[in-house]
């Protein structure tokens, strides 16, 4: 794999200064942004290798820390504010002139599929997808995900607590009904445990080649 010299810009934004990582693609065709989930950051490890890895695809990865990451805070806002920071970056991450697909792990998904419509973006990836929380069903986000309103990859672990890919919603006859890939055993951040038929390599290497082969399909 060919490797790619990364760089960082701070991005001021309305919920404060943002910062993005930049993985380019030496000839790019998409920007796949990312924004990581609210208890971690871009360093998660289904984000660092879809950075890794996109780039040989012809996609520029832009790895997003929100405002509250980048002033060293442990706790994540609300949502909106969460928004307002997504918001504030986009701009940069039109820059380069490419439809952007817009992303994240976690409360990073959920921004993105909250924002999709109004910003522009081409699709949406989204990564753990916290369907619910832990243990009550009964307080489904799936209006998020179904509302995107772009062509969109759900990628989940096959026991993740916070939704496992069976209580996923039939989106049959949606606009744009959503894609969904199982990663075995897989929990919230995608590990999986030594007794898995799956190694742990195994897991984030089907993450990245379903990313991979999606953006490849995609007609944008």
């Amino acid at each position: 794999m060919t490797k790619h010299t990364t760089h960082s810009e701070i991005v001021g934004t309305g919920a404060g200064d943002a910062r993005i990582t930049w993985h380019p693609a030496r000839r790019a065709r998409h920007v796949l942004a990312l924004g990581h989930g609210a208890g971690g950051g871009i360093e998660a490890r289904d984000l660092a290798a879809v950075a890794a890895a996109l780039p040989a695809h012809g996609v520029t990865v832009a790895l997003v820390e929100q405002p509250w990451r980048v002033a060293g805070k442990k706790v994540a806002p609300a949502p909106r504010t969460l928004d307002t920071g997504w918001r504030g970056v986009w701009p940069a991450l039109t820059e380069p002139g490419l439809p952007v697909l817009a992303g994240g792990r976690s409360a990073g998904a959920r921004v993105a599929c909250r924002t999709a419509g109004e910003l522009g973006a081409a699709a949406v990836l989204a990564l753990s997808f916290p369907l619910h929380p832990p243990g009550k069903p009964e307080k489904s986000r799936a209006e998020e995900l179904l509302g995107a309103g772009v062509p969109t990859l759900v990628v989940q672990g096959g026991n993740d607590p916070f939704g496992r890919p069976a209580e996923f919603p039939d989106a049959t006859g949606s606009p744009y009904p959503y894609e969904l890939v199982g990663i075995p055993y897989g929990d919230h951040s995608f590990a999986v445990p030594k007794r898995a038929d799956i190694g742990q390599d195994e897991a984030v290497k089907r993450i990245t080649d379903a990313v991979a082969a999606w953006v490849g399909m995609l007609d944008v």
